[in-house]
């Protein structure tokens, strides 16, 4: 909820957001989260006038694991910060809830990674998606971004996306499976809330698991490894109360 910076990744918002999902992770009253942002832009991605801020940041404890490396202070503080916005990312698939996003516009660079690593992608028509970085001399894959897309959409679209860091928009998101719908602007909370209404129907601890065991398909080794966690979880889901 930051408009008037485009909704661009902070240091404050990269610690909200590991708070928030640290809360998530044990609090089971909450089934079902939807990923929304105020403003005309979803996330521009990372804020780059907080760079000199992190500079004079008083860093916490964990920082010292960096104290070894033989690098200036400055990249140690980067790298500090760059674990954060990842570590952030790979929370979103730990939390048992899943994940809603509804976007009303631009996600980029680390916003466009947010919206990856959601479970449900819906977008109104102004909506628009960027790998960003490669346009500013860095690298097309950056805190997830080459792993989740190349598993959305194919290899062959996510490594054209990822090279080029082209713009594509919500009617080319979702013919390609990025996205589930397009709707209007002012009716994008209304499509979440109506199927996050329709998750609530079911089971807690089969949606849990559920989200779980599609995670890990996407990670397991062969199918025989996959089946084996899923019967177990059907048993245990089975005889739960």
């Amino acid at each position: 909820n930051r408009p008037d910076n485009l909704n661009s990744m902070s240091i404050q918002l990269t610690e909200d957001l590991h708070q928030i999902f640290d809360h998530l992770m044990i609090n089971l009253d909450c089934r079902v989260l939807i990923l929304r942002a105020e403003g005309r832009v979803f996330c521009a991605g990372l804020d780059l006038k907080e760079m000199p801020v992190l500079s004079k940041k008083k860093m916490p404890e964990e920082y010292k694991k960096y104290s070894h490396l033989n690098v200036s202070e400055v990249v140690k503080r980067q790298l500090y910060f760059q674990y954060r916005i990842s570590d952030a990312i790979k929370k979103m698939r730990k939390i048992p809830q899943p994940i809603i996003a509804i976007i009303q516009g631009a996600a980029t660079g680390g916003g466009f990674a947010l919206t990856l690593a959601a479970d449900i992608r819906i977008a109104s028509h102004e909506a628009k998606f960027n790998n960003a970085f490669i346009k500013i001399g860095l690298t097309g894959s950056d805190v997830g971004t080459s792993y989740f897309l190349p598993r959305l959409i194919g290899l062959s679209r996510a490594t054209e996306i990822l090279y080029s860091g082209r713009f594509f928009d919500s009617i080319e998101a979702e013919k390609i499976g990025f996205l589930l719908k397009v709707v209007e602007k002012e009716k994008l909370l209304e499509s979440a809330l109506e199927l996050a209404n329709e998750f609530l129907t079911k089971s807690p601890l089969g949606l849990r698991m559920t989200k779980e065991a599609i995670n890990l398909s996407m990670d397991a080794p062969s199918l025989e490894t996959l089946t084996q966690l899923e019967n177990r979880a059907q048993i245990l889901a089975g005889i739960s109360k």
